[in-house]
């Protein structure tokens, strides 16, 4: 569909009204301002005394019409850019469905629609500068030329003020001079730059929509009341990227392939245009050229429509002029005097149209603005304008946007899916910005952990490097082991610090068990500062380093019990070397014992280690009962009881492991045992055939030297009562040792 600048010419009717009504208010603020106290004697004086309240008034009505042209303007120019975009695409009906979406679904080309728009209101608010000035000079000249005028006793005040009024609405409130020295009226020149603006971004949307679609040469359609500027352009082809100049150029065919037809080029876009094609007010249009199918229409010129739509507009003029000067009214009788003249000139339209039934009355031409301004708007509230910058931006518009406007904008119940998912999403950004920013303050993890929730390690744990990570990794280890210890509360184990104050002072109910919490933190923090033990061990008491036992490591562990061990230290006797085994760890028993005292015989706490005999005390509220077995029955004077010779041969087995390896180099296996994975440390127990079938030759020397007991024979000697099995394994052991 063709669009010709005059389509979109009702856009840059609402930028007008806003002047004409603005023009109007001014003009009303200084009537009503010089009619107060016309017959008082002081009335020059009182009037020049009120310039301040003119100019706040005045100031008032400047800065409202500022807002309103620069958010109209915008809104004009994207409407006129969206037309003229859509009317090429529906002028490329004729293309396939494919080729068609795709022209349709491109987006408009927002940044030449932003420059258009604020070039249009920079050249339009640029005027503003001087309306507060005119409307301040022209009250001033109003008061002067009254008070000379009854000094010289030519007139009467009333008489003077209107005259003045009169011939300022004549010449306009806020009028001006051009460089070209042409006289404007300030809602004239408005109308005009906007409708330029609209006309030239729907021309040009039109234009580059169809060159996107590889479209060049389009034809000038014929307007019967054209003027001298378009008529040479009339039913000419033109091109849209070529070069200027008329020329025959050889294009193919629409619908037939390689035939090759020629077409007379008038001239290019660009050039017609600077020849006047296309000015405001202008109702030539152009549309796409198919070569061999577009017929070019022979123009037809209409002077006598030309002439009776030009009288129309001097009509509209004239309506205008006198409403303007009824606004100006000072007196009663000025305003009927200009209400009579305007029905003069409306009855003159009303015949001017019955004699030309084509033309049509547009009445808002007529109109300065006052009968037609826009309906009173509620104000947005803050809740629905952050809304629709939310739904309107792109991907980036949430983070140009403060946390109060993007709550705002999810409070205001405007939002789709899509939108509160980006405001989620920056949310999280945030959130998440905000965590690193406390978790690693200038790039390195905090020392205090604590600090930090589980969820908080959670999500900053895929920020941080491999060390970082590991101290992150224990200090949950260290938490979740934290929660399964008596009198802690795992619930609160996994909070930060701060959530745990926001529990003390929401849950009074809770407090004790939270101050238990944060105790237990502070302590905690004193002792493992930065998650490791603290260095000065000897600076912590008793009771303390007992509690950290359940925080340590392994490594930590050592480091806490010798500690213990320096505080509580005690001579160790030396190890026994009588020569006999059995009888070096009977010996060191009892060294041990007494180098323990007072401190009970560990025959009877040691016993405490058997789950059996715990469950048995705890049962009995904790009184320790004598533990009887029904092997404990020994002849008088047993060295030892039988359970614990039992337990005193794993120590024996391990001590001969040891001694073997140390005597035999490591070579305790045969090469068939190591062949085998046979473990070393199950040759020293267990039957002798079996371990001298796996033993080297070097153990077997080793056990003819120092020996080998089966348990049985190791409680025989430790107890020094007879056991049964004893003897069949010396006879075994024996029968080993001739074999060799």
């Amino acid at each position: 569909m063709p669009i010709h600048p005059g389509m979109v010419e009702p856009l840059a009717e609402r930028t007008r009204d806003l002047y004409a009504a603005a023009e109007d208010r001014l003009l009303g603020i200084i009537a009503r301002q010089l009619a107060a106290g016309l017959d008082a004697p002081s009335w020059a004086e009182q009037k020049l005394a009120a310039v301040q309240a003119m100019r706040r008034a005045s100031q008032a009505v400047v800065d409202e019409l500022h807002q309103a042209v620069t958010l109209d303007v915008h809104d004009a120019v994207a409407e006129a850019y969206n037309a003229g975009h859509r009317a090429a695409v529906a002028e490329l009906g004729a293309m396939s469905d494919d080729a068609r979406r795709l022209v349709d679904d491109r987006l408009p080309q927002a940044q030449a629609v932003d420059r258009l728009a604020q070039e249009t209101v920079d050249v339009v608010t640029s005027t503003h500068r001087g309306i507060l000035r005119a409307v301040l000079d022209g009250f001033r000249a109003v008061v002067s030329e009254v008070t000379a005028t009854v000094a010289l006793g030519t007139g009467t005040r009333r008489q003077a003020t209107q005259d003045a009024m009169r011939r300022w609405a004549d010449e306009g409130v806020t009028s001006f001079r051009d460089k070209s020295g042409r006289r404007w009226q300030l809602t004239s020149y408005a109308e005009m730059a906007v409708r330029t603006a609209t006309g030239r971004a729907a021309t040009e949307a039109h234009m580059r929509t169809l060159t996107e679609h590889g479209v060049d040469l389009v034809v000038v359609s014929d307007s019967p009341r054209e003027c001298h500027l378009c008529r040479p352009w009339e039913g000419k082809v033109l091109t849209i990227g070529g070069p200027a100049g008329a020329r025959t150029v050889e294009v193919e065919h629409a619908t037939q392939d390689n035939v090759m037809i020629p077409v007379k080029v008038a001239g290019s876009l660009d050039e017609a245009r600077l020849a006047g094609l296309q000015h405001p007010n202008c109702r030539h249009s152009v549309s796409a050229y198919t070569p061999g199918l577009t017929v070019v229409e022979k123009a037809s010129s209409d002077p006598d429509g030309y002439a009776a739509g030009q009288r129309q507009r001097e009509i509209e003029r004239r309506i205008r002029h006198y409403r303007r000067r009824q606004a100006a009214a000072v007196t009663p009788e000025a305003k009927q005097a200009a209400g009579v003249k305007v029905r003069q000139w409306q009855g003159a339209m009303r015949t001017h149209l019955a004699a030309h039934p084509d033309l049509r009355r547009l009445r808002h031409r007529e109109q300065p603005g006052a009968s037609n301004l826009p309906a009173p708007r509620r104000e947005a509230t803050p809740e629905q304008v952050e809304a629709a910058r939310v739904w309107s931006g792109d991907e980036t518009s949430p983070r140009e946007m403060s946390d109060d406007q993007l709550a705002a904008a999810m409070r205001s119940n405007l939002l789709d899916d899509r939108a509160r998912a980006r405001i989620e999403a920056e949310a999280d950004r945030r959130d998440l910005e905000a965590l690193l920013d406390r978790a690693r303050p200038g790039g390195r993890l905090v020392e205090d952990l604590l600090t930090l929730s589980d969820d908080d390690l959670a999500r900053i744990l895929p920020h941080l490097d491999d060390a970082d990570t590991l101290r992150v990794m224990a200090e949950l280890h260290r938490r979740n082991r934290a929660a399964q210890l008596p009198g802690v509360r795992a619930d609160l184990v996994h909070l930060s610090d701060e959530e745990l104050a926001a529990r003390y002072r929401n849950a009074p109910g809770d407090q004790e068990a939270t101050a238990a919490e944060a105790a237990r933190r502070d302590l905690l923090a004193r002792t493992f500062p930065g998650g490791t033990l603290r260095a000065d061990l000897d600076q912590v008491d008793d009771d303390t380093l007992a509690w950290a036992m359940s925080y340590a490591d392994p490594a930590e562990l050592l480091r806490i019990a010798e500690e213990m061990d320096r505080r509580d230290g005690v001579d160790m006797p030396q190890p026994a070397d009588t020569g006999d085994a059995v009888e070096n760890l009977l010996a060191d028993r009892a060294a041990l014992a007494v180098a323990l005292a007072p401190a009970p015989d560990p025959d009877g706490w040691g016993a405490l280690a058997d789950d059996a005999v715990w469950a048995a005390v705890a049962a009995g509220d904790g009184q320790t009962a004598p533990i009887v077995e029904e092997d404990q029955e020994h002849e008088e004077g047993p060295r030892i009881t039988r359970r614990q010779a039992r337990e005193m041969y794993d120590e024996y087995v391990y001590r001969q492991l040891l001694a073997a390896e140390e005597d035999c180099n490591g070579y305790l296996l045969n090469r068939a045992a190591r062949a085998a994975g046979h473990s070393p440390a199950s040759l020293f127990s267990g039957p002798a055939r079996i371990a001298y079938a796996r033993a080297s030759d070097e153990l077997k020397e080793w056990w003819a030297e120092h020996g080998r007991l089966t348990q049985a024979e190791f409680i025989e000697q430790a107890t020094g009562q007879r056991q049964r099995w004893a003897d069949g394994a010396r006879k075994n052991e024996s029968d080993h040792q001739n074999k060799r």
